[in-house]
């Protein structure tokens, strides 16, 4: 960067001070010789004006030696040279030369002029007297106006050359006078700014190292004045507002140390940078053993976590993982890990926060464990009665209407317990821990069309029309009995409850994802039930749910196949404006192990 001081930067004032005086020099110079000249040209055509009817009749009588005499006489009287031309451009007398030497004059612009009838002026350079000349020249006419010759005057016009040198010296020393004068002037303006603005970039630097104690001082002029003190006024701001945030980190650092979810920041090269004593623990480090500042793997030897922290570092979206890590004293402990990017225009870093849900995966299973057995129990004795009531249902009875009704009451109840466990058997059988689904590159549309066929009878009972929109040439990795059954729950549900007449099931690629919709044209789900509606037995609407024979997993069920596929499952539903659920495949998976 080119530095300069203050008093540089105002001496441009004086070089415009300069170059005007330059400027005006230079004019007043042009409008002085051309003055001067337009004078003389004046002078000289009166002269010629004076003597010439002294001249033509000499002229017009052809006395040639008599014309010379008297314009060397008029010549040396009035120190100018005369010059007789006739009308063919022959010089007829000279007051300074001997004509019959001299050249033919017809194609000088002032005799050309003169013999036109006009006066002829011209300032040229004469190769007779080695000077810089001016011709003034007029018409000699007859008493009846024909012009005959003409006769020219001229002088050097070099006398003017000294005057403006002369004056150009006097402008060129006012002009050294006013630069020393200006300069002076710039000086001690300078030095009065510059003072204080010094004293400025001192105080500047002292509360740029933090040091607030002292506060510049004011002086100078009433703007740098006012800059000063606006310097203090943000000095005493910034000393509060410092104090503020370092209480209020020294507070965050007690909410961050007193947290029971791990938490550590990571950044973009994968180093911690920062982690509190939940998250030390989570992972067996403590921060005396030098954890920040080490990469993720060599913290936590698991390439698990740190697929999951490169993910969220190159991903814009927060991201969400189950992880499992293992614990030397407490055994493997199941961490749900989520990140979210940190704004930071120097480099990019993450927040990761950790929750130890090993507790809540124990009581999962044990719920899974419950349901499994009840299941198994129950199918026994319902197997027995449904046997039963349709041995009875064949038999004669001594009131047939009233037994047959009520059989048929028990075959409906126990057919409803038995779909509970069957979906229950289904749940339990897609959320096994560890279970590995065959998938194979299947077409998509063959499934969707096959779950399509057996919703289509309830679907038309209800009148609602079933439309399909699928590429034919669409494939996707899948189980394809599976994901037939969370499609057929999807519609089912949307059948059952969404009061429409329309359900559109589509489904296209984009950027290596494969999305499947169900949408509807129904009522919508109330905002306050959707973030629950893949919980098991949850309904909108108990009453209505028991009534249309719903178990309440069907969307449970769905759910657990979607994430078994590796996929997503979510649902969009605006007041009054159907339902929409969206299935997205994120990647084709390899096949491998057995469907189960």
């Amino acid at each position: 960067m080119n530095k300069k001081r203050l008093f540089w930067h105002f001496s441009l004032y004086l070089l415009i001070t300069l170059l005007a005086l330059l400027a005006a020099t230079i004019f007043s110079s042009q409008l002085i010789r051309s003055f001067y000249e337009q004078r003389t040209s004046l002078d000289l055509k009166a002269r010629a004006l004076l003597v010439d009817d002294q001249l033509l009749p000499l002229f017009t009588s052809r006395q040639w030696q008599e014309l010379n005499s008297l314009c060397q006489r008029l010549g040396r009287k009035s120190a100018t040279r005369f010059t007789v031309v006739s009308a063919d451009g022959q010089v007829a007398a000279d007051s300074d030369e001997n004509p019959a030497r001299l050249d033919n004059h017809g194609d000088r612009p002032e005799i050309i002029a003169a013999l036109a009838g006009d006066t002829g002026t011209s300032i040229r350079f004469s190769y007779t007297l080695q000077e810089n000349l001016m011709y003034v020249a007029i018409p000699l006419r007859h008493q009846d106006g024909s012009s005959v010759g003409s006769l020219r005057l001229s002088v050097p016009i070099t006398a003017i050359d000294p005057a403006l040198a002369t004056i150009q010296h006097k402008i060129a020393m006012g002009a050294l006078a006013l630069a020393i004068l200006v300069a002076a002037i710039t000086l001690f303006i300078s030095r009065q700014i510059s003072r204080p603005i010094q004293a400025m970039v001192a105080g500047a630097d002292r509360f740029a190292s933090g040091d607030f104690s002292e506060e510049i001082p004011l002086a100078g002029p009433y703007e740098i004045m006012e800059l000063t003190g606006a310097l203090n006024r943000m000095a005493r701001d910034l000393d509060r507002q410092i104090h503020t945030v370092v209480s209020q980190r020294n507070k965050l650092e007690a909410v961050f140390d007193s947290m029971l979810e791990g938490i550590l920041t990571i950044n973009h090269k994968e180093r911690i940078t920062a982690l509190n004593g939940a998250a030390a623990r989570l992972l067996e480090t403590t921060v005396e053993k030098k954890a920040i500042g080490r990469t993720i793997l060599e913290v936590v030897r698991n390439s698990a976590f740190k697929r999951f922290i490169q993910d969220s570092l190159e991903a814009d979206e927060p991201q969400e993982r189950e992880l499992t890590l293992a614990h030397s004293q407490r055994g493997d402990r199941f961490i749900q890990a989520h990140s979210v990017q940190i704004q930071n225009e120097e480099q990019k870093q993450i927040l990761v926060v950790l929750h130890d849900v090993t507790r809540l995966k124990e009581l999962e299973n044990l719920r899974r464990d419950f349901v499994a057995n009840v299941s198994h129990e129950l199918r026994t004795p319902i197997t027995a009665i449904q046997g039963f009531a349709e041995t009875l249902l064949d038999g004669a009875m001594e009131e047939p209407d009233n037994l047959r009704n009520f059989l048929k009451i028990i075959e409906k109840q126990s057919n409803r317990l038995k779909s509970i466990i069957e979906d229950l058997l289904t749940l339990s059988r897609i959320e096994e821990e560890n279970r590995a689904i065959a998938m194979t590159a299947t077409p998509l549309h063959g499934v969707l069309s096959s779950a399509i066929e057996v919703c289509r009878p309830r679907a038309a009972q209800k009148d609602i029309d079933l439309n399909l929109d699928c590429p034919a040439a669409l494939e996707a990795t899948i189980n394809a009995p599976l994901l037939e059954l969370a499609i057929v729950n999807i519609i089912d549900n949307a059948v059952k409850y969404s009061g429409t007449t329309r359900v559109d099931i589509n489904a296209t690629a984009n950027k290596g994802q494969i999305a499947i919709t169900v949408a509807d044209l129904g009522e919508g789900i109330p905002r306050q039930h959707q973030h629950r509606l893949f919980e098991r037995f949850y309904r909108v609407d108990k009453a209505r749910s028991r009534k249309q024979g719903g178990t309440g997993l069907g969307l449970a069920i769905a759910k657990h196949i979607v994430l078994s596929h590796n996929g997503d499952i979510s649902l969009l539903s605006p007041p009054g404006k159907g339902t929409t659920f969206t299935i997205v495949l994120n990647r084709p998976l390899p096949g491998s192990g057995t469907a189960p």
